[in-house]
């Protein structure tokens, strides 16, 4: 998932990612896909983390396994936020490929997708499982 000297790896113009000067509209880009992508994911996890908070405060204790569920799906998230970054870095910037030949790759969220739907079904399920058991 993270790899080493990253900035070393990919290019764009022949120049390595961390000396690369970029043009206006390449930084609105780069700002935008952060907003939406990164952005968004933060702040999803910072939700489910108040909640889970609000949960722990509010509630009795008899409720703190959902409160529990809520931090760690909200961590779920914010590690498939930092996924979600390295993609986004790997589509911006060209890769160089064997033969020194730049390679500009372009890849769906599609594989971000699944791993937020199999994270919230699970999430959910145990929610419910959590729920139903709370009135015995």
């Amino acid at each position: 998932m993270f790899e080493y000297h990253a900035s070393d790896n990919y290019h764009l113009r022949l120049h390595r990612a961390r000396s690369v000067i970029l043009t206006d509209s390449e930084l609105v880009e780069i700002r935008a896909a952060q907003r939406t992508f990164e952005g968004a994911y933060v702040r999803t996890a910072l939700g489910q983390f108040s909640f889970a908070l609000v949960i722990l405060k509010i509630f009795t204790s008899e409720f703190y396994s959902i409160g529990a569920l809520f931090a760690i799906y909200g961590t779920g998230i914010l590690l498939t936020s930092l996924l979600r970054r390295q993609q986004g870095n790997k589509q911006f910037f060209s890769e160089v490929g064997e033969g020194g030949l730049n390679e500009k790759k372009f890849r769906t969220s599609g594989n971000v997708v699944a791993v937020l739907t199999v994270m919230s079904v699970a999430a959910y399920g145990c929610l419910l499982g959590l729920t139903l058991r709370l009135g015995d």
